[in-house]
C-alpha cells in the first residue's frame, strides 16, 4: 500500500506475480573423510557443530576448501566423479570423530604470535582453521603500518583531531614525547565535540592511560596479518589488513579471524582480550607464528559419526553428520562416500604399469632387471575405525544398519534420496539378500563399485569409487537438461575405466526387477542401465516417478506459501486451480504425465466439494490434486522376420 499525501499523480507498486515455477532437485550433499574442511564450528548459544555444510560448485572450489587426493578416504574422488558427470553445485560434509559430550578440538595445528600477550598474561596463539596435518605448513606475520594523525590540541589524557580520518574506540596510537621517547597507547572513547575556532566538530580521542605530558606527535597504527600455507599442489596466501588489537576495535584482530579468514581462527582464551601494551616494542617489530601439532585423526571416526543419533526432527540443536543437512531444503540427494571402508587405498607413488625390460633387437637370454623404480610413498594412516569387510556376516550387518540410519533420515525428510552403494566384494546371491532389506522410495541402489585413474592424483594405481557417486551427477545432469520426469539412466560414467565386478546377463535380468541399478561394459564405456528406487510398491519404483512426486509436493509446499491468512472463499479457489493447472499443463507438455490429453494426466479440484463445514469454520484450505506419472520406457521389444528371399525384418511388437 502506497501512502498518499499531497495531490499528484503516484506510481503504484506492481502486484507480485503469482506463479509456480518448481523446484530445484539436482543439488547432491556429499559425506565422507577429508584432510580439511570445516568442523567443530562454533554456533549458537554457545553450542558446537561438529560437521559444517559447505557449498561448492566445482572440483577446483572442493580442492581448495577440502584439500585433494592425499587423504585415505573416497570423498574427493566421489565429488570429482559428481562434477565430471555434469552436476553443477553438491554440498559437502566432512565428517570427523564424537569424542563425548564436549568435543575435543585437539587436531589443529596452533603456534603463539611472536612474544605477543594479552592482558592477563595469556599469550595471543593462532589456531589452524581446521583440524589436520595441514596446518603445520602455515605461516603467518603481523606487520604494523604508522600513519601520521594531525592533532589540533593536546592534554596528557586526550587529543584533539578533525574528523576527517576514521579512529574507532579502540584504536592503538603511537606518540612521541620530548626527547624521542614514544609510547602506545588505546583509545579508550570517542566523542564528537564543538570546534572552538568555527563551526564544524572535532572529534576527541580520550586515551586508556594519561600521558606524563601532553604532545601532538602522534601515529595512527593498524596491523595486517598474512599468512600463507604452502601446500605443495595448491599454495594460498590470505591478507587481513586494517586490524585492530583490542576486543573494542571493530575490526579487532580476533573477531576478524573468526568471521573473516579461511586459513586461521583465534584460541578462546585470548579472543576477548586486549593486547598486553607492555610486550609490545613501541619500534613495532613483526611477529610471526609458525603453527604445528597438526593431527590428522581420520583412524578415530567410525561409521556412527555419519550421524547424529541424538537428533530428533525439530531440534534446535546443530546436528552432526549427515544431520547438519536437516535444514537445508536444497539437497535432493546424499552419497555418503566413505561410509564404511572395503579396503585401503592404494598408496601414493604405488605404479600397476608395465614392469622395466632391457629386451633388444636381438634374441638372447633373458636378464633379471631390479626395480629402478623409488619406493612407494608410506600411505597416509588409514580409516582403522571404518574398516569393515562385507564378506563378514558381523561387519555385512552393521554396513546394513548404518545404511538403513541414512534412509531412515531420508523418510523423515521426505525430500531427500539417498544413493546407497551395493557393498563392495558381495556375491550375485547375497546382494539379493542385501537388498531385500530395504522397502523405500526415498533410496536407490548401484552396484558394482567402478575404477577411477584421475589425472591429478599422485596414486598410479586405479582407485575404487562408489557407483552412487556417478549415479548422482548423472541424476542432476539429466534433470538439468531433459526435466525431474526424465528416467536417469542408459548414460555413461565419466571417467570410469572398468567394473569391480562383471554382472552377467543372468544376474541384470534377476537385479533389476528388484530395483538394483547396475553399470555394465558397453562399446562407450560403463553405462548405468537402469533408474529405479527400493520401493516394493510398482508405483514408486521408478526413480523419475519419485523424485517427480516429491517435486509436485515441495512446489505446492513452497510456492503457494502465500495463500496463507487469504480470504478462505472463491476467489482464493480460483486463483490456486489457475496456478496449479498452468503448472501441471507445463509438466504434461514436457511429457512428465501420461495421458492423450491434459483431462486424462490430471485433475486439479478446490471448491466447496473438496471443503467440509468444518474445514471451513475452521480456516482450513483443501485442494485436491490428482497426477498420473508417466513412466520411463524400459523394455524394446522388436519381432525379427523373415521374407521367403530370406530378408529379415525388425518390427516393433
Amino acid at each position: 500500500m502506497t501512502l498518499l499525501g499531497a495531490p499528484g499523480v503516484r506510481v503504484a507498486p506492481p502486484e507480485p506475480l503469482r506463479a509456480i515455477t518448481g523446484v530445484r532437485r539436482d543439488v547432491a550433499a556429499f559425506a565422507g573423510v577429508a584432510p580439511r574442511g570445516p568442523c567443530r564450528e562454533p554456533a549458537a548459544g554457545g553450542a558446537v557443530a561438529r560437521s559444517v555444510a559447505v557449498p561448492v560448485t566445482s572440483w577446483d572450489e572442493y580442492r581448495y576448501r577440502f584439500g585433494g587426493y592425499e587423504g585415505p578416504g573416497r570423498l574427493p574422488y566421489a565429488v570429482a566423479a559428481f562434477f565430471a558427470q555434469g552436476g553443477e553445485r553438491a554440498w559437502i560434509v566432512r565428517v570427523v570423530h564424537h569424542y563425548g559430550t564436549v568435543d575435543d578440538d585437539g587436531g589443529r595445528a596452533t603456534g603463539p604470535l611472536g612474544a605477543l600477550t594479552v592482558t592477563g598474561g595469556d599469550p595471543i596463539e593462532l589456531s589452524a582453521r581446521d583440524e589436520g596435518r595441514w596446518g603445520d605448513r602455515v605461516r603467518c606475520r603481523l606487520t604494523f603500518t604508522a600513519q601520521p594523525l594531525p592533532v589540533r590540541t593536546a592534554t596528557p589524557g586526550e587529543l584533539l583531531v578533525t574528523p576527517g580520518r576514521d579512529v574507532p574506540a579502540g584504536s592503538l596510537l603511537r606518540l612521541r614525547l620530548p626527547g624521542d621517547e614514544r609510547r602506545l597507547r588505546f583509545v579508550e572513547r570517542v566523542d564528537d565535540v564543538p570546534d572552538p575556532d568555527g563551526p564544524g566538530a572535532l572529534r576527541r580521542l580520550l586515551l586508556d592511560l594519561p600521558l606524563d605530558r601532553a604532545t601532538d606527535d602522534c601515529d595512527l597504527v593498524t596491523a595486517t596479518l598474512t599468512t600463507v600455507d604452502a601446500d605443495p599442489l595448491l599454495p594460498r596466501t590470505e591478507t587481513l589488513a586494517g586490524l585492530g588489537l583490542r576486543a573494542g576495535h571493530p575490526r579487532w584482530l580476533a573477531r576478524v579471524l573468526a568471521a573473516e579468514s579461511a586459513l586461521l581462527r583465534p584460541l578462546d582464551r585470548w579472543a576477548g582480550g586486549t593486547l598486553d601494551l607492555a610486550g609490545l616494542d613501541p619500534a613495532l617489530p613483526p611477529a610471526e607464528a609458525v603453527l604445528a601439532g597438526g593431527r590428522d585423526r581420520w583412524d578415530e571416526i567410525v561409521p556412527e559419526d555419519f550421524w547424529d543419533a541424538r537428533w530428533v526432527p525439530g531440534d534446535e540443536r546443530p546436528g552432526a553428520g549427515v544431520h547438519c543437512l536437516a535444514e537445508n531444503d536444497e539437497v535432493a540427494l546424499l552419497v555418503t562416500a566413505d561410509l564404511y571402508d572395503p579396503s585401503p587405498l592404494p598408496a601414493a607413488g604405488q605404479d600397476v604399469g608395465t614392469p622395466p625390460t632391457v629386451a633388444g633387437p636381438d634374441f638372447a637370454v633373458c636378464v633379471d632387471v631390479a626395480d629402478p623404480s623409488p619406493p612407494a610413498t608410506p600411505p597416509p594412516a588409514g580409516l582403522t575405525g571404518l574398516a569393515l569387510d562385507p564378506l563378514l556376516p558381523a561387519d555385512l550387518a552393521r554396513i546394513l544398519a548404518c545404511q538403513r540410519e541414512l534412509v531412515r533420515f531420508a523418510e523423515v525428510r521426505r525430500d531427500l534420496t539417498v544413493l546407497l552403494d551395493v557393498p563392495l566384494g558381495l556375491p550375485h546371491r547375497r546382494v539379493l539378500q542385501w537388498r531385500a532389506a530395504f522397502d523405500t522410495p526415498y533410496a536407490a541402489a548401484y552396484h558394482p563399485w567402478l575404477d577411477v585413474a584421475a589425472p591429478d592424483d599422485a596414486r598410479d594405481a586405479l582407485v575404487r569409487v562408489n557407483p552412487s557417486a556417478f549415479a548422482a551427477g548423472i541424476i542432476a545432469d539429466r534433470e538439468r537438461r531433459r526435466g525431474v520426469a526424465t528416467g536417469p539412466s542408459n548414460q555413461t560414467a565419466a571417467g570410469a575405466v572398468r567394473a569391480s565386478t562383471l554382472v552377467t546377463d543372468d544376474e541384470h535380468d534377476q537385479l533389476h526387477p528388484e530395483g538394483v541399478n547396475v553399470y555394465r561394459a558397453t562399446r562407450d564405456g560403463l553405462r548405468l542401465t537402469a533408474a529405479r528406487t527400493l520401493a516394493r510398491d510398482p508405483t514408486l519404483r521408478q526413480l523419475s516417478v519419485a523424485r517427480l512426486m516429491t517435486v509436485l509436493r515441495l512446489s505446492l509446499e513452497r510456492e503457494l506459501d502465500w495463500a496463507v491468512f487469504e480470504p478462505n472463499g472463491d476467489a482464493l479457489w480460483s486463483e490456486v486451480r489457475r496456478l496449479v493447472t498452468s503448472f501441471l499443463t507445463r509438466l504434461y507438455a514436457a511429457g512428465a504425465l501420461t495421458g492423450a490429453t491434459a483431462r486424462e494426466a490430471f485433475f486439479v479440484r478446490c471448491d466447496r466439494t473438496t471443503m467440509t463445514r468444518a474445514d471451513l469454520d475452521a480456516g482450513r484450505f483443501v485442494c485436491l490434486v490428482g497426477v498420473a506419472p508417466a513412466e520411463p520406457l524400459e523394455y524394446l521389444v522388436l519381432r525379427l522376420t523373415r521374407d521367403r528371399d530370406d530378408t529379415v525384418r525388425a518390427e516393433n511388437a
